[in-house]
């Protein structure tokens, strides 16, 4: 019996990603799957319905795409009443944000499939290729150094011409994590002058290996541990209030600044306040990547370019999905890797062992039921 894939439009309001390319089309079929593509499914992402087909899939609308499908992949989890017809058991693959839209796993639940949350996927060796909020993070990061640089009235690099010099922009990276690396990357290869600083101290050579200069509070304990998997945890207050006290004093040199800190499972932690932004001069620009989150920002507004003080602050929804094209090669070799590394040959079709860590962590949904430890503590 042949084992069929299929890819969904995404819904989602300013979602252009998608969650298959002709490349990992081929790959899958290579392994022995069928392939199905939603008509239309990669449109915004600059791959054709023709480029599919070329690659072995199948064309149909979502009905015909979800027929008989064993594994449905997205990019986002898509709403459980677009879901008829999907059979029992089937496999969901996508970016499920499964705290914000608990409502819709109970869902899943309810159809009786396997929702997969690949954000849950663990910060472990052999799972690197498989983590999406890395490889899109590391594109938003890109992306928010082009964005300030879209809204900053000067230039970046430093230039010296026969009518004077003009001074190198001062950008501030907040939270280097994998955005915030890739922040300080791209500032700096538009010629800024680049600090940055993060609750964990480990990131301090990180940052000086990019060249940039580290901003630390310093003899003042952080956080409680490194928080799992290499993210950070809350601070303690008497952190928040010494680093407060140098951001203050920092921030108010900077013309960029771009903020990246996120706490899975928890609103994003206030990094910049309102009186702080009043400190920095007029045409300065604030990137808040945080925004969908609660935002790291105070009066950052998710999907909009708002200024205070005469500085703009900038909270475009889904950065990832602002370069379509390569986000979703990036995503959709993510799934691939997953999918193909759990292969069973003879089974024709991949299996996920019950005592693996992978599947532990990332499966939400199983025979009816809410089965993931983090949505049940």
């Amino acid at each position: 019996m042949v084992f069929k894939i299929g890819v969904l439009k995404e819904r989602a309001d300013g979602e252009h990603r998608v969650a298959a390319t002709p490349e990992t089309v081929k790959k899958f079929i290579a392994l022995g799957a069928e392939f199905a593509v939603e008509s239309g499914a990669g449109e915004t992402a600059s791959v054709s319905d023709q480029a599919y087909a070329d690659a072995g899939a199948t064309l149909g609308d979502r009905a015909a795409t979800l027929a008989g499908a064993d594994i449905v992949l997205g990019v986002q989890g898509a709403d459980p009443a677009t879901l008829a017809g999907i059979k029992p058991g089937a496999w969901l693959v996508a970016g499920m944000n499964p705290f914000v839209e608990r409502t819709r796993v109970d869902g899943y639940a309810g159809l009786g499939i396997d929702a997969l949350a690949m954000e849950f996927m663990p910060r472990i060796t052999r799972a690197q290729s498989m983590d999406i909020l890395s490889s899109q993070s590391n594109l938003a990061g890109y992306k928010s150094v082009l964005d300030a640089a879209a809204e900053y009235g000067r230039a970046f690099p430093m230039m010296m011409t026969a009518a004077g010099t003009i001074s190198a922009a001062r950008a501030f990276i907040m939270g280097v994590g994998v955005a915030g690396l890739q922040a300080i990357a791209t500032a700096r290869r538009l010629g800024a002058q680049v600090s940055a600083t993060d609750v964990r101290s480990a990131t301090r050579e990180q940052i000086q290996s990019l060249g940039a200069k580290p901003i630390f509070v310093e003899n003042v304990a952080g956080i409680e541990g490194e928080g799992s998997g290499g993210y950070a945890t809350e601070m303690s207050e008497e952190y928040q209030k010494a680093q407060a006290e140098l951001v203050s004093s920092h921030i108010a040199k900077q013309d960029i600044v771009i903020t990246t800190a996120l706490i899975p499972g928890r609103a994003a932690p206030r990094l910049i306040t309102d009186a702080q932004i009043a400190t920095m001069r007029p045409g300065s620009v604030i990137i808040d990547l945080a925004v969908e989150s609660g935002g790291n920002v105070e009066g950052s507004i998710a999907g909009e370019v708002v200024i205070r003080h005469g500085v703009k602050i900038v909270g475009h929804r889904n950065v990832p999905s602002r370069l379509a094209a390569d986000a979703s090669a990036l995503f959709a070799r993510n799934l691939y890797n997953f999918l193909s590394a759990f292969w069973d040959k003879d089974a024709g079709r991949p299996v996920l062992p019950e005592d693996d860590e992978i599947t532990q962590a990332i499966r939400l949904t199983q025979g009816g039921k809410v089965v993931n430890a983090r949505l049940l503590g």
